[in-house]
């Protein structure tokens, strides 16, 4: 029998009307936090590795977090080893400027990002030149839930890792983890005709336990989404087929823009470097230089 002044470990899996719930591998509390916590400003958060101290039943309070090793901010999850990024091939159709967003929060957090392009079947031959702009860059993948494409392959990537699907509304991350495991039966959407984007139906983040070892996060959907404070001489560093060319601009601290002698416009020039990538990489740099810093 636990005693009540005998704290568990454990993970908050999900928070929800006030509550957290954490699992401790065994079985899953509800859990209000200490009344400390609000005066010191300490949030408790979807992926926190926690202690509790039991009540009665399942009941626990948290009375301590842990220090977290990586964390994002939209969605907002702790201690996630991988950050899946799911857009859809076609319905909707795939933001590249957000897709980008998202692989430079996933890396300036630590986070090792996996690209699915999703809806493989609704796809025409045309729609495949956007993974194939990634390919050499990132771990990129294609599935498809109605014919199965890609599944497996998905299913080895989330196996022993805690993992969280990021992406617009409506490409089809609640739909994929319903073909994982169909169990979940996860609410999903269609997407609006008038507006061409996926309604969202996911209302909160949830860490759900997988078969073979293992969490994932099915997350709300977004279509926007702020670049992190980054000065805009550290951009480059998020886009890694500028990597080998960083030394070599005739001047020192090149931002790759208006500079003489910049070895990434050559490059760009010369089909070394996608042009479309680094049309995508001066309006990010111009976006971080029109930020007012005090």
């Amino acid at each position: 029998m636990i005693s009540r002044e005998e704290t568990i470990p454990g993970m908050v899996i999900k928070a929800y009307g006030g509550y957290f719930y954490v699992h401790d591998g065994a079985r899953l509390w509800e859990c209000a936090s200490r009344g400390r916590f609000r005066y010191e400003k300490q949030e408790v958060l979807v992926g926190d590795r926690v202690e509790l101290l039991p009540r009665s039943n399942n009941a626990g309070v948290i009375v301590k977090v842990l220090p977290r090793y990586s964390m994002l901010t939209r969605p907002q999850v702790t201690n996630v080893d991988q950050v899946v990024i799911v857009f859809s091939l076609r319905q909707p159709d795939p933001n590249a400027g957000l897709l980008d967003r998202l692989l430079i929060t996933a890396e300036i957090n630590r986070i090792d990002p996996l690209i699915c392009f999703n809806k493989l079947d609704l796809s025409q031959s045309e729609d495949l030149l956007l993974p194939t702009r990634y390919r050499d860059l990132y771990p990129v993948m294609l599935t498809s839930t109605f014919t199965g494409v890609g599944l497996d392959l998905l299913q080895q990537y989330l196996q022993g890792k805690v993992s969280v699907l990021a992406g617009p509304s409506g490409v089809g991350k609640s739909t994929l983890l319903n073909a994982l495991l169909p169990e979940l039966q996860l609410k999903t959407g269609d997407i609006s005709q008038k507006l061409k984007r996926g309604r969202h139906t996911t209302r909160h983040a949830e860490l759900i336990p997988l078969p073979n070892g293992g969490l994932v996060a099915d997350t709300p959907g977004f279509s926007n989404l702020d670049l992190p404070d980054l000065k805009a001489e550290e951009l480059s560093a998020y886009f890694p087929e500028m990597d080998q060319y960083q030394d070599k601009c005739r001047f020192s601290g090149c931002l790759h823009d208006q500079e003489p002698g910049c070895a990434v416009k050559d490059a760009v020039s010369s089909g070394a470097i996608e042009e479309s990538r680094y049309r995508q990489y001066i309006e990010f740099l111009h976006e971080l230089k029109g930020r007012r810093r005090y």
